[in-house]
């Protein structure tokens, strides 16, 4: 089994290496833009310096549809947040395909190719990580400590590690996937020693959190347990930030993804093949044909920034309007899928209950009584409460309509700018 497993880690790793001519294209891009933007910096004045950051930095990057590079600008301190996202503008302003992006601290894209674009990141320049104003200024940090401890064949088992992550949709500390994130994996890839060793480890966990503390920088795990912020104790893994004690670098990973993820582990031991490493694709036509009972298909838009606000908000919606279905439906199947735009597409396959029981207002409620027998036709009284009983006559695709009819208010307040049932 071993031997097996070693094959289809190599073969992992061949496939998620990035080939020749992407890395080329980035390598070429990211100097090219290094030398255009110092000029602007020393025409300037600017005090400030530039970094190349993420997993280009750190060669840990993999191979992928669309490839982004993190460059971070390092303002000097006396530079407020205001003033750095303004002069980073100015600096750009002689670059072509230069977007805004909106964060916690706003930032800027450059569409080099359609496979490629550059981030310009705005940060603090701290000698102290207790200095940093934003999770973004202590990045120089992040990159220094991963080139001086993880090398060689780690960095090949941390590619692996994000390959199979990504495969299984807990890639990323988005607030929507609520999973690892890449500086996160590297980290525990180290930690471990190896991606099977990781895996070996999570498939045998039990209950407890999983505490880690790489640079030993508590006595023991009470003592992280009590001196840490309550917020950075919630996920099931505690990664104590090596370059600054008081994060945790797991922070954002949810129960439900970790769970999800070692199920994967398991069975990933249990049999081992390439597939585990492969991305599935949702297919909703074969959703819809292998359906046994309603099915529908829908495009949901939002007035939000694509990225983490608008997936946060896209799933939020989405989870809300399956609660709504599963009153009337038993689902069968729920599925959300999410690619970095302003919209989503949520596919539903239920079968209608057959009747539905209605709560209603205490008899003495004499004013919800009324409205309450105007909604339902049919009404009884169980110890001094009102009741309704209904057969559900429609199906998934009328419920979806009758609802939109009906809660416009609702999808506003939850930014939601259209939803359009999808036809295949």
């Amino acid at each position: 089994m071993v031997n097996k497993i070693d094959l289809i880690l190599k073969q992992v790793l061949e496939k998620v290496n990035p080939p020749h001519e992407d890395l080329k294209l980035i390598d070429d891009s990211v100097k090219d833009f290094l030398e255009k933007f110092g000029k602007e910096l020393q025409k300037g004045k600017v005090d400030a310096e530039i970094f190349v950051g993420g997993s280009v930095a750190k060669k840990t990057m993999i191979k992928k549809g669309v490839y982004d590079v993190d460059v971070f600008v390092r303002f000097d301190a006396k530079y407020d947040d205001k003033t750095k996202e303004e002069l980073l503008e100015k600096l750009l302003k002689n670059f072509e395909h230069v977007s805004k992006v909106h964060g916690s601290r706003d930032y800027f894209r450059i569409s080099v190719a359609p496979s490629f674009s550059i981030e310009i990141i705005p940060v603090k320049k701290i000698k102290n990580p207790k200095e940093a104003d934003n999770i973004t200024d202590l990045s120089y940090s992040h990159v220094k400590y991963v080139n001086s401890k993880v090398k060689g064949k780690i960095l090949d088992d941390i590619k692996v590690a994000k390959a199979f992550c990504h495969a299984n949709k807990c890639y990323g500390a988005e607030s929507y996937i609520n999973g690892f994130s890449g500086y996160g994996l590297e980290l525990l890839i180290y930690h471990y020693g190896s991606f099977l060793k990781f895996v070996k480890e999570v498939a045998k966990h039990k209950k407890d959190k999983i505490v880690i503390d790489l640079e030993k920088d508590f006595k023991n795990k009470k003592e992280i347990l009590l001196d840490l912020n309550g917020s950075k104790l919630l996920s099931p893994i505690i990664l104590i930030d090596p370059t600054h004690k008081q994060r945790n670098v797991l922070a954002a990973l949810s129960d439900e993804t970790f769970e999800k993820f070692k199920k994967d582990c398991v069975e990933f031991l249990k049999n081992p093949s390439l597939k585990n490493f492969e991305l599935e694709k949702i297919d909703f036509e074969k959703m819809r044909k292998t359906a046994k009972s309603d099915f529908v298909l829908l495009k949901v838009s939002t007035n939000k920034q694509e990225g983490d606000v608008a997936g946060t908000k896209l799933l939020k919606f989405y989870k809300h309007l399956q609660k709504e279905i599963e009153k009337f439906f038993d689902l069968k199947k729920a599925e959300f899928v999410y690619e970095h735009e302003q919209s989503a597409e949520f596919g539903f396959v239920g079968k209608a209950k057959k009747e539905i029981l209605f709560n209603g207002p205490f008899l003495k409620d004499k004013k919800n009584v009324q409205k309450f027998k105007k909604e339902h036709k049919k009404t009884f009284e169980k110890k001094g409460k009102l009741y309704a009983k209904e057969k559900i006559d429609f199906g998934l695709e009328d419920f979806i309509k009758s609802w939109k009819r009906k809660n416009g208010k609702r999808m506003n307040e939850m930014y939601i700018e259209s939803l359009e049932i999808i036809f295949i």
